[in-house]
Formats: C-alpha cells, structure tokens, sequence
C-alpha cells in the first residue's frame, strides 16, 4: 500500500521516471518469484573424474524418474554404441602393436586387423550406419575371437578402453542388423564424454530435483565454477576399478589418486560449506571381477585387507576418502563434515533406484522445514 508522500512523490515524476519505477518494481516481484521458485528447488551437483560414470546415473535419472528415452533417442544412441564399437576394437588393435602381441589368426593380423584400422571415424561427411556394414561387424566377430586379441583384452589396465567393449563385442550380430534398436541397457552402457554442463530436471515429492553433470576431464573442470551457487547436495562420483588404472590425460598420474585429490579440492571449496556430500563408490561390478586379478596392494601398498575380498577392498577405499576429509577439517581447524557413501553399480537399474530412494529422503529431510513439507 502506497504511503500519501508516496502518492505525492509519484505525481511530482515524469512519464519516463514513472515508467522506470513501474519497471523496477516488476523486476524486483520477478525476483522475489523467482527465488521462492528457487527455494521449492533442490540443485544436485554431480562431479568426479572422467569415466566414473556420472552421465549414466542422469541416464538411470530420466529411466527411474522422467519419460525414458523416446524413439529419436534410440536411434541417436544406436549411432553412438556403433561409433563405440568400431572405437574399440581400433584401440585393442592399436593395443596389440604397443605390447608387441601375435594374433593367433594369420588372417586376423594380415586382413581384418588392416581393415579396420582403414576406417577413418572422423571423417564427418560419412555416417556410421554407413561404415558399419556386414563386412565391417564380421571382421570385429572375427578379431574378437582372436586368442591374440583376448590376451590383449586381459591386459587392458595397459592402455584406455571402456568397461563397455566386452558388452557389446558380444552382441555385436545383433547392433548389425537392419531392425536393431537398443535396450535400456545398451543406453546405459553406450559411452560420449560429457563436454560442458547438462541438467536434468524432475518433481518429487512436490519438490524440483534439478541434477547437473559436468564434464569430469582435466580441461572441462574450468567450466564447475558457474554452477557453484546454491548447491543443496554434491554427489561425488568415484569409479571403484579405477585403482590400477592411469588417466587418459596424463599417463603417470593414477586415476584413484586423482579422484581422491580431487574429492579433497572440493570439499574445500567455500560455496560448498552448507551442502551435505554423498559419495558414490561406482562400478562395483567391474570392481569385484578384477580385484582377484589386479591386487589392490600393487597400487596402494598401504592396504593390509585381504587382497582376494571385494568386501574388504572397497572399505578401504572409502575409507581413504573419509581420511581426506577429516585431514581436510583438520587442517582448517573444523568440525569433519558427515560424508554419506552408497556402493553403487551405475548401469543396474535397481541399485540406482535403490540408492536414490535412499538419497532423497536424507535431502528431504534435511530440508523439511525449508520446503514446508512438515
């Protein structure tokens, strides 16, 4: 309600004065819209290094809780799983000439192996539904029936490949026909580097989830910084079978020491100092197939855990991620901050169901009273 000397200052005003305070106080209701829209909002920020598998959790996001994946998405992932395929077998075969490794196929090494290196994928004028032909699936069939590149395969930890490649090398005479559209869990396995910043935004519970995934390489971290502000929740994604394995971006830097460093940077970060933080520990399935290969010992000799039980293996591991935090508050001369963690196996639909039922009532009820929800 206008005060009399308000009335009175308002008269006193030019056309244009009086348009300008009109103006500024639509700008100042919007605001104020906007930040009860804001508070109705909870912003989830995904971070981790690359390959920990943060873009297929927001994929499990839209299956669990939006619409899924519509046909115009299938068939862009169904170019993406090919890109995938011919990607890898082209890295194992790289692969095999690094580690000075034999085909058992003579016809593997002098004609199969050569033509597939032949195909150029970035050659952006052809379409991969082109490349992968007939001829093309039944030289990969072929190569991944070599003992020669098997023996490659087991020594994978060697150089880069996705957890994938095995997934879909073994269903590789189904990608090949004409009808083929992929599954739910096809999607969840295909692979695309996160570039830049993407959000997905869904309701629960009367309240906006709005998840943000960004880039987990070296180069796309830059771009966090812009999306510090307001943040409910961090979850902090760390691949489990990452532990004998070496970045992409530099080769002498172990990506568990990397995630580990990186976990200790964000904790640190001033924005961060209200929002609770959830780790997930990730590719648990991968994780247990290889710790009775790949001794956790060789990498982290501190380990004293028996080298054969997952079980045991992963607690330490998380383990390492809960020192770094109380080291962290240590050193700032501060209370440790309570870390939530959840194993997790991101492609298993379940588990993710499971585990974000589990997530968003600890949110929701640490903001009950914010969300009137009470």
């Amino acid at each position: 309600m206008a005060t009399t000397f308000e009335k009175i200052c308002c008269c006193l005003m030019s056309a244009e004065e009086r348009a300008q305070k009109e103006n500024s106080a639509q700008i100042d209701n919007g605001l104020k819209k906007q930040k009860v829209e804001m508070d109705k909002e909870l912003k989830l920020l995904l971070l981790g290094t690359g390959e920990s598998g943060k873009s297929t959790f927001i994929k499990q996001m839209r299956i669990i809780h939006g619409t899924g994946f519509n046909s115009d998405d299938l068939m862009m992932f169904r170019k993406i799983i090919k890109k995938n395929i011919l990607s890898s077998i082209k890295t194992i075969i790289n692969a095999m000439d690094v580690l000075f490794l034999e085909y058992d196929n003579e016809k593997n090494a002098a004609i199969h192996s050569k033509y597939i290196k032949s195909i150029d994928l970035e050659d952006r004028e052809m379409d991969i539904e082109d490349i992968f032909t007939n001829k093309v699936a039944e030289a990969i069939s072929l190569l991944w029936q070599d003992a020669g590149i098997q023996t490659c395969y087991d020594r994978r930890r060697e150089y880069q490949l996705t957890d994938s490649a095995k997934y879909f090398f073994d269903s590789i005479n189904e990608i090949v026909q004409p009808n083929y559209c992929p599954s739910e869990q096809d999607v969840l396995r295909s692979r695309v580097p996160t570039e830049g910043i993407y959000e997905y935004v869904f309701r629960l519970e009367r309240v906006d989830f709005r998840i943000i995934d960004v880039g987990g390489q070296r180069k796309e971290r830059r771009k966090w910084i812009h999306c510090f502000e307001h943040v409910t929740s961090i979850i902090f994604l760390s691949a489990l079978s990452e532990y004998d394995l070496v970045l992409q971006e530099s080769s002498n830097q172990n990506r568990m020491e990397e995630s580990l460093h990186l976990f200790r940077t964000i904790i640190c970060y001033p924005w961060f100092q209200r929002a609770s933080i959830i780790i997930f520990l990730n590719k648990t399935d991968v994780f247990e197939e290889k710790i009775r290969r790949s001794k956790l010992t060789d990498y982290f000799p501190e380990y004293t855990g028996d080298v054969n039980n997952p079980l045991e293996a992963r607690d330490f591991i998380l383990q390492m991620f809960r020192d770094n935090s109380a080291a962290t508050a240590t050193e700032a001369a501060q209370t440790p901050k309570p870390i939530y963690s959840h194993f997790t196996c991101a492609t298993d639909t379940q588990n993710i169901k499971f585990v974000f039922n589990s997530v968003r009532d600890h949110i929701l009820h640490t903001h009950l009273r914010e969300f009137n929800l009470v």
